[in-house]
């Protein structure tokens, strides 16, 4: 395995779902206003009003990463700004940060999903195709200790973080829409299974007797993985090329090729409007 310096971060979608709850939400007027401005991995949050962008980067620089790419649309001035900023006070001083864009094709009015965001990403960056990286997204406050374990040197071309589902401080509505690992009994992924029946959830229970989910951080080799991303099908409800097809595609044509890695813990996100209080709250 090559080593893994590089961290890619998705934050170009609109945050439809986090804006639609702003309106029935408790949290004041003026994190409403600045939650509709920007982008959720933007909004301040806490007594520092520091981003949830700004403790991302913190994390994975201290695990070791030395190059973040952020993956944003081109009408993307509130990061800029904030970028600059940082660089500015020279908050990142081991890290440094590039932007991705997804461009938006002509026959669509929004982005392909988020299987082309990584595919644009390794053809703006092509040395990314020839080298291993993480994938995560923008709105999840992953810790230093999940990112450093997909620096560790592995056989595996591939890996992801199977979290505990029972690690994770969620509603059981919320959990009950993550995808659920298939993981035999080497670790190695057999296949992720999205939105599950409640009824058929216990089948997928790994050795240890836990149900594992993804939670979309993943470590891949780029030439093993681009193929896959370009030729990506698009989902016939959603209308975008999606990240876990992809994943799914490559795992079925190699096998044994994307190890399972399992942690137990929380995983601070921003879904909701409800979930700004939760870091304000500590």
């Amino acid at each position: 395995m090559k080593e893994n310096n590089s961290l890619l971060i998705m934050a170009g979608g609109a945050s439809s779902r986090m804006k639609r709850s702003l309106k029935n939400s408790s949290v004041g007027d003026e994190i409403k206003r600045q939650a509709e401005a920007v982008h959720k991995s933007l909004i301040p949050l806490g007594p520092n009003q520091h981003p949830l962008l700004f403790f991302l980067i913190k994390n994975a620089e201290a695990a070791g990463y030395q190059n973040i790419y952020l993956i944003t649309s081109p009408k993307n001035e509130s990061f800029h700004i904030q970028i600059e900023k940082w660089n500015e006070h020279k908050i990142f001083t081991n890290i440094n940060i590039r932007f991705a864009l997804q461009h938006v094709p002509e026959s669509r009015e929004k982005p392909l999903g988020t299987a082309d965001a990584i595919q644009q990403t390794l053809e703006q960056y092509p040395e990314l195709i020839k080298t291993t990286f993480t994938v995560c997204n923008g709105d999840n406050l992953y810790s230093t200790h999940v990112l450093n374990i997909l620096r560790s040197t592995r056989k595996a071309s591939h890996a992801l973080i199977s979290y505990a589902r029972s690690g994770l401080v969620f509603s059981d509505e919320r959990i009950s829409k993550f995808a659920v690992m298939d993981i035999d009994s080497e670790n190695y992924l057999k296949n992720i299974i999205e939105k599950p029946d409640p009824l058929d959830v216990e089948r997928y229970k790994d050795a240890s007797n836990e149900i594992r989910v993804s939670m979309n951080i993943f470590s891949f080799n780029g030439a093993y993985l681009y193929p896959f991303l370009k030729n990506c099908p698009i989902h016939p409800e959603r209308n975008e090329k999606e990240l876990p097809e992809a994943v799914r595609l490559m795992n079925d044509s190699m096998p044994k090729n994307i190890i399972c890695l399992p942690v137990s813990e929380h995983l601070p996100d921003l879904t909701s409007a409800e979930d700004i209080l939760k870091f304000a709250e500590g």
